[in-house]
């Protein structure tokens, strides 16, 4: 990370000194984002798509930012209980926020045995395609017998 100052008057050294150790916080943002949010896993055709998945990660961050206080805190067997709940912790207990919002998504296709063929419908024999073949092929070579 760079530290650059821009203006008229150089600010005191404790000032710059405050702000170098701000940089330990955007580190480890940075590694939240990428391992956390999947910042890097997307493999996107245009750059476009790229800056517009870049530009909701702060966003998110936001987000899970602003809901600490409206999530339940549920650890997991092996995590002990925090007072101050980090974003990790805010994103594994994100689910019970979605679950009272709820989804504008259709409720999903029953599982189970299909309805079938439906009935009138005429049948047709697939489609069979010429087996595509090699030209040519060259000879094995064979191993040579010593006398």
């Amino acid at each position: 990370m760079w530290l650059a100052f821009v203006g008229l008057k150089m600010p005191a050294v404790t000032e710059i000194w405050r702000l170098y150790l701000r940089r330990f916080a955007i580190d480890h943002w940075y590694r939240f984002a990428k391992n956390r949010l999947h910042w890097t896993v997307p493999a996107f055709s245009t750059p476009a798509q790229c800056d517009r998945w870049s530009d909701l990660m702060p966003i998110v961050t936001w987000q899970l930012w602003l809901a600490r206080h409206l999530v339940a805190q549920r650890p997991l067997p092996w995590q002990k209980s925090l007072v101050k709940l980090t974003p990790g912790r805010v994103a594994q207990s994100f689910g019970s926020i979605l679950a009272l919002l709820g989804t504008p998504a259709r409720a999903p296709k029953q599982r189970g045995k299909s309805d079938g063929w439906i009935k009138g419908k005429q049948r047709r024999r697939r489609i069979r395609y010429p087996v595509v073949k090699k030209g040519f092929s060259r000879p094995r070579k064979t191993a040579k017998k010593f006398p």
